[in-house]
């Protein structure tokens, strides 16, 4: 979806062109973050690209799978964040060049891009949460393990008081956390995305805190 020319975070500003020719369409754009792209298992990549300038704003856009080894399909580069490219799995730049793909490739069908995106922005944002608090309970895991292993003033970190109330203060904010995910993701399984969206803002937004 992401392209360097444009803020696309926004969908509608998206330049990549998918056009049909035929009983095919042909790919003409540049994308990066392109997610698991550098990961050798790595077959299929989906495409977000306008079909249609003339359709309403949100309805220009579709999503379509193209095999990575297609005939002008390019990965220029693998992307870094603060100096770490997650070598083999991390995010790419991609150049596709009269990149020709069949027409039942495309997903869901014409103009249905913008609406795929949202279905699934909420479920990404929920899905980030889950495996913070899983680092998160990672982390509180490690840190008591040292503070078993490791003696401070002639006792054990873990037989402080300040660490305790450390940890105890952790412990809350891991609960409460968790708590708040569930709920988002209960609301989205009986409700959608839509009524879902508050809870899962509050589940994104404690992580930001």
């Amino acid at each position: 979806m992401t392209e360097p020319q444009v803020a696309s975070s926004d969908a509608t500003n998206i330049e990549c062109s998918i056009l049909r020719e035929g009983d095919h369409y042909i790919v003409n754009g540049r994308k990066w973050w392109t997610s698991g792209a550098m990961d050798p298992r790595c077959k299929i990549l989906i495409v977000m690209g306008k079909t249609d300038l003339n359709a309403p704003k949100h309805k220009q856009q579709s999503m379509i799978l193209v095999p990575i080894d297609t005939p002008g399909v390019c990965i220029e580069r693998a992307l870094t964040v603060f100096g770490f490219d997650d070598a083999p799995h991390g995010h790419a730049e991609i150049v596709f060049e009269n990149v020709q793909v069949p027409i039942k490739n495309v997903i869901l069908g014409e103009g249905r891009g913008f609406e795929i995106a949202q279905g699934r922005l909420g479920p990404g944002r929920l899905h980030h949460c889950m495996r913070l608090v899983g680092a998160a309970e990672r982390g509180i895991e490690m840190m008591v393990k040292r503070a078993l292993q490791r003696k401070a003033f002639g006792k054990f970190i873990a037989q402080h008081g300040s660490f305790l109330s450390d940890l105890a203060k952790c412990r809350l904010e891991i609960e409460k956390t968790r708590f708040l995910v569930l709920e988002a993701a209960n609301q989205l399984d009986l409700f959608g995305n839509k009524v879902a969206r508050g809870a899962i803002a509050m589940a994104k937004f404690t992580f930001v805190m």
